[in-house]
């Protein structure tokens, strides 16, 4: 007789850590056929690929897996039967005993199935006899929880961690719905407060929270954690304001994910559209994740305390007129070094298409303090969606700001501007790493109320290692060894014109204007002195290119710049220069531009960068003595690399500047005799006596010599000697004399 099943008191499930190897495992525990076990790999049931041994054995028996599973498999093997009777005992028949112990072997083993099920599951200790309650239906998207009697709770996902995570949650704490339906003006404001009372972290969960006024997170809230979006309903407001105004330091704040967005497009009409103000910022950390549909996008304020030494990473900025303000609010507060991560600055072309707009602007509100400085962008990206007719610029500053770098910017869709400058902004240099619509000319609009030039734009494309470097135009190392007697008073330098305060004659050419040499410079061992009113200059083509830098070695000086039209005629009109580190004043007499005070090292305004407006096409630029005893050594002149405007000192245009004179005249000498001279009187202006001299005929001159000298003052002597036995004539030819001043 075959011996029954003995269901045992043993678990009916088994697991184990596969090596790679083995294919066989062993299951201690009775099942009834085959198909009552179930394997599983890594909690994923098999539906073949193996067999099953020792079927109705008491001890169990082994699967055989046909593919060995791979090192680290979880193998589960576990007894699965349906929860069902397999068997109907029939009224008045025969109880079989071997049928009776098969139906209850099959419970037993159901209920070690179950019991073992249960074992894994959470379970009340024994002696707990809390009505826990039971799970609310509404709990999607929800975590389950217990509330403070213990009883099950349903949350928020954003509520995690718990309620002693030291944050105040908008939501779980002051129920903001974050729906999209609900005003959560009031709810995200009150949030705030408490947030600020208990010195805690604001909390805004996913969600997008309607808002119909201004919500503001006072400066004693440590920071803001945001998930979700707020939107602004209505119009004249900021939406978002972020720290304490007057004279509060709001240091070292963490506002992170910061979104607001605009229900309505705004039709930029009022700068109160705002959609972030940061107030007082000092040592913080900011993510503006996104500010859309605003006026102006985001707002760094500094109001009688200032926002300084922040980092802030910027996300999507778009369809905004500004993107971003950089301000200051009153005459004691600053707007100073700061440093901007990235930033989309994007507008739709369909967006206010008759309006300019600006990404970054530089402002302050009137009376406020202007000196921004050191502010430092980050590969920002700009797509302004440039229009017929308006501007479309990166950067707008209206204040004296100093100090502005841009890193590896892209411009794409924008006026062929990167700046415009109102004010005395200067020392700014704005690199672009691209430039979809303009290539490398791309510069900075100094409008007529610009007061400052000296901005560095530098384009990236095929150029880098070039552009690094400046292009030198003219060059005078030495002014003592570049200087000549041009007569027993008269001095003048090779390679720069000698100009006056005030010319006689009233000359109105280039050529006039632009002395060969003139009396009033003392020449000393290594230095040049000038007397008040004289000075020395470089003659430029000024028609294509209008960025300058100029560059001296001395003391006493001043920067000056005389422009003529295509013609060489002098302008004596309109706002035609500006510096970048000094105010510009006409002088009526000299009839040039000049500096109101002398170059220094202490004013940081030796080096001076100018710009020369359209329409000049020629300039005198250099540097002259406003008073007595100024002193120069050297003076150099520099432009764009990618320009290379033509010197014109020393040509007949302008031919001051060198200390080279050449004459020539038609001369067909005499016959000569063996030994004997013949002489020719060459008219050269400018020639005095103790000049060097050199002289040539234009036929061969075998045998005859020809040397020149000064014989009178604007006259050079040439002689012929004929050094030979015989007589020799030469016929017609041409003499030519070249003079040069010591």
């Amino acid at each position: 007789m075959t011996e029954h099943i003995v269901i045992g008191d043993r678990a009916p499930r088994v697991q184990y850590v596969a090596d790679g190897v083995q294919a066989v495992f062993t299951y201690p525990f009775p099942i009834f056929d085959a198909a009552d076990l179930e394997v599983l790999l890594d909690g994923v049931t098999l539906s073949g690929g193996y067999t099953v041994a020792g079927a109705g054995q008491s001890d169990g028996g082994s699967v055989t897996i046909a593919a060995a599973p791979r090192a680290g498999t979880r193998v589960t093997l576990r007894r699965d039967l349906p929860l069902a009777r397999t068997t109907d005992f029939q009224d008045n028949g025969v109880l079989r005993a071997r049928t009776l112990n098969d139906e209850l072997d099959y419970q037993v083993a159901a209920l070690q199935q179950v019991a073992e099920a249960t074992q894994r599951a959470v379970r009340l200790p024994a002696d707990d006899f809390t009505d826990i309650g039971t799970v609310p239906v509404a709990r999607a998207s929800r975590l389950l929880g217990f509330d403070a009697s213990g009883r099950l709770a349903i949350y928020p996902t954003e509520s995690a961690p718990a309620p002693d995570s030291g944050m105040v949650n908008a939501r779980r704490d002051y129920g903001a719905a974050g729906d999209g339906v609900a005003d959560d003006t009031a709810a995200l404001n009150n949030a705030a407060i408490t947030a600020a009372f208990q010195g805690r972290v604001l909390e805004i969960p996913e969600g997008t929270y309607r808002i119909t006024g201004p919500v503001t997170v006072p400066g004693a809230a440590p920071g803001v954690l945001m998930r979700g979006t707020i939107v602004a309903e209505g119009a004249g407001y900021a939406a978002l304001t972020l720290g304490d105004g007057g004279t509060a330091r709001n240091g070292e704040k963490h506002y992170q994910g910061i979104r607001v967005v605009r229900a309505l497009q705004s039709l930029w009409a009022d700068e109160a559209e705002i959609g972030v103000v940061l107030r007082n910022l000092d040592a913080g950390l900011v993510e503006i994740r996104q500010a859309e549909g605003f006026t102006i996008g985001v707002r760094t304020l500094g109001e009688a305390h200032g926002f300084e030494d922040t980092t802030i990473t910027l996300g999507r900025i778009v369809n905004n007129r500004i993107g971003l303000d950089i301000r200051t609010g009153t005459a004691s507060g600053w707007n100073n070094s700061v440093r901007y991560i990235g930033g989309h600055f994007g507008i739709g072309s369909g967006v206010n298409a008759a309006a300019d707009r600006f990404a970054i602007r530089f402002s302050a509100a009137p009376g406020a303090y202007m000196l921004h400085n050191r502010h430092v962008f980050e590969a920002p990206n700009f797509e302004l969606a440039v229009g017929e007719g308006i501007m479309a610029i990166p950067f707008l500053s209206e204040v004296n700001s100093r100090g502005v770098v841009m890193l590896a910017g892209r411009m794409e869709a924008c006026s062929p501007y990167v700046a415009r400058h109102t004010a005395g902004a200067q020392d700014h240099r704005y690199e672009l790493a691209y430039v979809a619509t303009h290539g490398y000319r791309v510069e900075v609009d100094y409008t007529q109320t610009a007061t400052r030039v000296g901005a560095v734009v530098q384009v990236l494309h095929q150029a880098g290692a070039h552009i690094a470097a400046t292009r030198p135009v003219g060059s005078v190392p030495s002014l003592r060894a570049a200087a000549y007697r041009w007569s027993a008073t008269e001095t003048g330098f090779d390679g720069l014109a000698c100009v006056a305060t005030n010319p006689s004659g009233a000359p109105t050419a280039i050529a006039a204007l632009a002395a060969r040499a003139l009396d009033g410079f003392s020449l000393g061992a290594a230095e040049v002195t000038m007397a008040a009113g004289r000075g020395v200059g470089f003659a430029v083509n000024a028609a294509d290119c209008r960025d300058f830098a100029l560059a001296p070695d001395g003391s006493g000086l001043r920067l000056f710049v005389q422009c003529f039209d295509a013609g060489g005629t002098v302008l004596t009109s309109g706002a035609l220069v500006r510096f970048s580190g000094g105010s510009v004043a006409w002088n009526a007499t000299a009839r040039w531009f000049e500096t109101t005070a002398d170059l220094s090292d202490a004013n940081l305004s030796r080096l001076q960068s100018l710009r020369i407006a359209a329409g000049v096409g020629y300039a005198i630029i250099g540097v002259y003595a406003a008073g007595s005893g100024a002193v120069l050594r050297a003076l150099r002149l520099f432009s764009p690399p990618e320009q290379s405007p033509a010197l014109l000192n020393g040509t007949p245009f302008v031919p001051a500047g060198s200390r080279e004179l050449v004459g020539e005249m038609a001369w067909d000498p005499p016959s000569i005799a063996a030994g004997a001279t013949s002489q020719l009187n060459v008219p050269l202006a400018g020639a005095r006596p103790g000049d060097h001299v050199q002289a040539a005929f234009s036929l061969a001159t075998t045998g005859v010599l020809f040397s020149g000298q000064v014989g009178a003052t604007d006259t050079v002597t040439v002689t012929a000697w004929n050094r030979t036995a015989a007589a020799v004539d030469l016929g017609s030819g041409t003499v030519r004399v070249r003079l040069v001043k010591s």
